[in-house]
């Protein structure tokens, strides 16, 4: 956030988001390049049957990454930092609402914390109530991440590096055009040059993984885990620009803090029912949900359609692909 920050002072915020996604995607097609036949052989390809996702995806990315680098140039890099927690109540309530991801008592205390630090951030004068605009700008583009996080737990089970391969080029080709259109091209090298690979440490890598830990823990419970990023942003912010936090700051940061703490360590555990199901994705047999047979025997990872029977047991769980099921 820092780095985005200093950049934007010579990158319009919608060139700034293209060249993010695009350093994304041509440093993940780079890895890709280099990775073994053999480890790309274990992961479930893209199907026809995704496109709907990835279009909303590709969507949701622009206009997310958009409204964050707009935000980001009319508030502090501290503020903002923060503010990104917002992603975690956004990606909750969705995925309640609409994916019927099981959301507990202690998520749900901590979507209210974040929610109150969130609102106190947001205000610019507390005498007028006035709001920031940079904030909601911020805010807004959390909420499509939100939404975007809930479709890219609906493709986490599939290669990783194509998904952010998509996502990087898709969305950064979709951001330059409006950047073009609206004439917000820059022709600094260097600057172009350190936003690209911005893009692919905090865009590439950051995304890679966020999707690897969506097959285990869900899309509620990896964005929670993801809320401690916004904290080491917001510690860089004061160091790079000396900035000295108002008193209604340190109190946001206080209930941030307890919030995201709240969020990233909610245990989940009860007896289930695991309906029949059918899918593809990387796996192994060490587990209590993929014992189908092989012939001959299969011991390391690998990939292919297979059927899930129907199943009741207990255990400690998170709501991923393989534990939708309702309360």
């Amino acid at each position: 956030m820092p780095v985005a920050k200093i950049l934007l002072k010579n990158i319009s915020p919608t060139f700034m988001a293209s060249m993010l996604y695009l350093g994304a995607g041509i440093g993940m097609a780079a890895v890709n390049i280099f990775r073994k036949k053999q480890t790309l052989e274990k992961e479930a390809q893209i199907s026809k049957k995704d496109l709907p996702y990835i279009i909303a995806v590709v969507a949701l990315d622009i206009t997310a990454s958009i409204l964050l680098m707009a935000g980001l140039s009319m508030t502090t890099s501290a503020t903002a930092s923060l503010l990104n927690n917002f992603e975690i109540v956004a990606t909750a309530v969705i995925a309640l609402v609409i994916f019927k991801e099981a959301i507990g008592k202690r998520m749900w205390l901590a979507v209210a914390l974040i929610t109150v630090s969130s609102t106190i951030l947001s205000i610019e004068d507390f005498g007028n109530l006035r709001f920031s605009i940079g904030a909601i700008f911020v805010l807004l583009g959390c909420i499509c991440w939100g939404i975007e996080n809930n479709c890219t737990r609906m493709l986490s089970l599939k290669n990783p590096i194509q998904i952010v391969m998509i996502k990087g080029v898709g969305s950064g080709s979709g951001a330059l055009l409006i950047a073009v259109f609206t004439s917000g091209l820059t022709a600094n090298i260097i600057y172009i040059f350190i936003a690209l690979i911005l893009g692919f440490v905090s865009y590439g890598l950051s995304i890679y993984f966020y999707i690897l830990a969506q097959r285990n823990l869900g899309a509620a419970r990896t964005s929670a885990f993801y809320a401690f990023a916004p904290f080491i942003g917001m510690g860089s912010s004061f160091i790079i620009f000396r900035e000295t936090p108002a008193v209604s700051f340190i109190a946001a940061l206080a209930v941030m803090l307890i919030g995201a703490y709240l969020a990233a360590f909610e245990k989940h555990s009860h007896k289930h029912t695991h309906i029949e199901m059918e899918h593809e994705h990387r796996h192994s047999h060490g587990d209590e949900h993929h014992n189908h047979t092989h012939e001959p025997p299969v011991a390391n990872e690998h990939s292919h359609i297979h059927t899930h029977n129907s199943v009741t047991h207990s255990h400690a769980h998170t709501p991923d692909l393989h534990h939708s099921h309702t309360h």
